[in-house]
């Protein structure tokens, strides 16, 4: 199957197409890692496994690295997949925070929203109060929190770091689509995950949290709970039925 999988590059960076015809919906993939940044490239793995497993064509989006450019990046690449029917999005790490702060942009927008939303080991609270940054520091070999809070201030630049597009945490999570969250038990970024979908459970959204024992295990299972996620979110369009 992997073999009918088609690569290119997109206006917005590179697209994975899955074989068998017109795809399911699209989902937006906000690459990220360990060092609040990554490339669109570091996602194709990831991108073409999900392809394979959902039918979605999956754009890996690029962005800048400060903030707002950044989010103003993503909502472009989101009017882009919007614009060919029904999209998904999924953020990592900075993309993770990205996703969150593009469902509140479309929100208060009102304009229309993905049909689901995936956060991975997100970044939702730019004031880095989460006792999990001092609680798993040596657990996490996957974040330096050092190194973590002077690539955040990069990113975040003047920006109030409780401001809500920055730190998602901080928001009005009323109307968000349904949200599906991994994070591991040993990182330093778990308590994001947990309090976000914490507030957006009680904000009446549909939430499906998902914490995993370390890194290792988020890993080799995060991917196959993602993709059924997707899947049970899919919005095919609609069947045009011939007039007798």
């Amino acid at each position: 199957m992997a073999s009918e999988i088609r690569v290119q590059e997109g206006p917005f960076g590179p697209e994975v197409h899955p074989g068998g015809g017109t795809a399911a919906q699209t989902l937006l993939y906000l690459h990220g890692d360990p060092r609040l940044g990554g490339t669109p490239q570091d996602a194709l793995p990831t991108a073409r496994e999900l392809a394979v497993r959902t039918g979605h064509t999956v754009v890996c989006a690029r962005y800048r690295r400060r903030f707002p450019e950044a989010l103003d990046d993503v909502r472009a690449a989101w009017e882009h997949c919007h614009g060919q029917g029904a999209a998904a999005v999924l953020g990592k790490r900075l993309g993770g925070t990205l996703a969150a702060g593009l469902l509140l942009c479309l929100r208060d927008a009102g304009a229309a929203q993905p049909s689901c939303a995936v956060l991975t080991s997100p970044l939702l609270d730019f004031t880095l109060e989460a006792a999990s940054l001092l609680h798993n520091a040596a657990a996490d070999r996957t974040v330096d929190a050092e190194t973590l809070s002077v690539r955040a201030a990069g990113y975040a630049g003047a920006t109030d770091r409780s401001h809500p597009l920055l730190s998602p945490l901080h928001g009005n999570l009323h109307g968000l689509p349904p949200l599906q969250l991994h994070a591991a038990g040993t990182e330093v970024l778990l308590d994001d995950s947990l309090a976000f979908a914490t507030r957006a459970a009680h904000s009446g959204v549909a939430v499906d949290l998902r914490i995993y024992e370390d890194a290792s295990a988020l890993g080799l299972r995060q991917l196959a709970a993602t993709a059924q996620f997707l899947s049970s979110w899919s919005r095919p369009a609609p069947v045009e039925r011939a007039h007798v």
